[in-house]
């Protein structure tokens, strides 16, 4: 705002009527009436939005949506990348209480078709960038009665523009509080969504800066953590954010200084990747105005993580959580020089167990599976009563993660579940990969692993065991990678692929991935 709030007073009253407004998803319309000119997106399609703009969108798709014959509880799926129309969706979906879904856009037609169908979608935007892969998944669910292109055409797709201009801008008047349900994947096939409907979404932030925060979205807008911290929260409370939509390492330094970014979210091979630029590539941008950068997604090596601290001064927060919820694990810059490699303290002596196969409770300084305590708003696997129950120990939950207890409370992460592989921040889950890789008509059986790699941590490997009558060879691998380029998203493909005799199995017939796994992992700790 351009007067901002002076007092105290003024600060609690502001506060006072954006909590109202997000008990019914309403934030933006507060900031519309207060700061209606200011930006509020910086679009990288430079189709920017201003505050009023950004709220008279989210109306229009609220009404075009019940105009359709959406009613609350309604599901809607968001397949679109970094750019100002997501934010209308969304932030339209959130205002007549229904459910949002984005969906990652880096995904195969069929696995896009799958989410779009597994939360029950009656409405879908698709960014015209994925056309084939909306048009597939569109296809496999014929209950959508509203489709959507953003960006340009998509076959069977109404446009975007067209859609909303004869519609109303103004403010409706019996807004609902909706929600987003994001999708996760589980360590045996197709991901799930995580239905959390009672959380309220964008809470006041008084200990912001409305004349000078901007955050830098880096990632991607569907995922969890960019979502919240860097589009959310800013938007609710009245504050600018940056899409990017690419990583691209010199141009985020360039629009830090540019733009002046105060707030950021990165993974640790974000960090990689800046702190590889040359020197003087580094030196020549002015990267003052950053006041904090959170990390998580994926553990960061010490000497990464030590080496951005030299650089960038105090700024890191890493966090410890996931789509889920958790127990709220951080741990700012200074802290943690004096703990490396911590991903933060328990806040409380309930906030988290650390449980041994047993089921008993570890001792300090024993890694046993990481459970937190459940939210307190509560989340379900969707349709999935079976995967809920099993993440579940009493009020607690798991995200299959291995750590321990320091005497000061410091959690520390030794290791993953066996099924988890992060490459470069993102989950990938092997039993997708070998579902796929088993349907090659010389594959016998398939585990796919995560094997060392000093910039990502992690890449994907697959194990082949033949049929009888098939041979290793060079032409083999090259076809069964082939194979699975055909039906895998691009970073669920294996890097590599190896031929055993025999894959080794549990006395139930269950592959011993962990055994598959020892021989790569030799000599070095694994990277989680």
């Amino acid at each position: 705002m351009a007067d901002g709030a002076t007092t105290i007073a003024d600060l609690k009253e502001l506060g006072r009527e954006v909590n109202e407004a997000a008990e019914v998803g309403m934030q933006p319309a507060v900031w519309a009436r207060l700061q209606p000119d200011r930006v509020a997106i910086y679009d990288y399609t430079g189709q920017d939005r201003t505050f009023g703009e950004l709220n008279a969108n989210a109306n229009r798709v609220a009404r075009l949506l019940r105009d359709a014959g959406l009613r609350a509880g309604d599901s809607v799926a968001l397949a679109c990348s970094n750019r100002a129309e997501f934010c209308d969706v969304l932030l339209g979906v959130l205002r007549v209480g229904m459910r949002c879904t984005p969906v990652n856009w880096h995904l195969t037609g069929d696995e896009v078709g799958y989410v779009v169908k597994d939360c029950e979608a009656k409405a879908f935007f698709a960014d015209a960038r994925i056309s084939r892969a909306a048009e597939t998944a569109a296809a496999q669910w014929p209950d959508l009665v509203l489709k959507v292109a953003i960006g340009g055409p998509i076959a069977g797709f109404e446009p975007y523009d067209t859609s909303l201009t004869p519609l109303d801008a103004a403010d409706i008047g019996d807004p609902v509080r909706g929600y987003t349900m994001l999708y996760t994947s589980g360590t045996t096939g197709r991901p799930k969504g995580v239905f959390k409907p009672g959380v309220v979404y964008g809470a006041f932030q008084p200990e912001a800066d409305r004349e000078n925060d901007i955050y830098l979205c880096t990632g991607p807008a569907y995922h969890a953590a960019p979502l919240a911290g860097n589009v959310r929260a800013p938007l609710m409370n009245g504050l600018p954010i940056v899409f990017l939509d690419r990583w691209d390492s010199e141009e985020v330094l360039r629009l830090i200084e540019a733009r002046r970014i105060t707030h950021s979210h990165f993974v640790p091979i974000m960090f990689q990747r800046l702190l590889a630029l040359p020197e003087e590539v580094r030196s020549r941008f002015n990267l003052s105005s950053l006041k904090r950068i959170n990390h998580g997604a994926a553990p960061c090596p010490p000497e990464v993580k030590r080496a951005m601290i030299e650089w960038l001064g105090p700024v890191l927060s890493e966090y410890y959580a996931g789509s889920e919820g958790g127990a709220g694990f951080t741990v700012q810059s200074k802290e943690w020089l004096t703990k490396p490699g911590t991903v933060g303290k328990r806040p409380s002596p309930d906030a988290a167990k650390i449980i041994n196969d047993a089921g008993e409770e570890c001792t300090t300084g024993v890694a046993g599976t990481i459970y937190m305590r459940v939210p307190q708003t509560g989340f379900q696997y969707y349709k999935d009563e079976k995967k809920t129950q099993a993440s579940r120990l009493g009020d607690y939950f798991t995200l299959g993660d291995i750590g321990y207890l320091d005497d000061d409370d410091y959690l520390f992460l030794t290791g993953r579940s066996a099924e988890t592989i992060i490459a470069g921040g993102v989950n990938i889950y092997p039993q997708e990969v070998d579902n796929e890789l088993i349907k090659h008509p010389a594959v016998e059986d398939s585990c796919t692993i995560g094997v060392p790699h000093d910039e990502y941590g992690e890449e994907v490997r697959a194990v082949i065991q033949l049929k009888a009558g098939f041979e290793p060879s060079e032409a083999t691998r090259a076809e069964i990678l082939s194979f699975a380029a055909a039906s895998l998203a691009k970073f669920k493909i294996p890097r590599g692929l190896d031929f055993v005799d025999e894959l080794p199995r549990s006395a139930a017939g269950k592959i011993l991935r962990n055994r598959v796994r020892e021989p790569y992992w030799a000599g070095r700790a694994r990277q989680i």
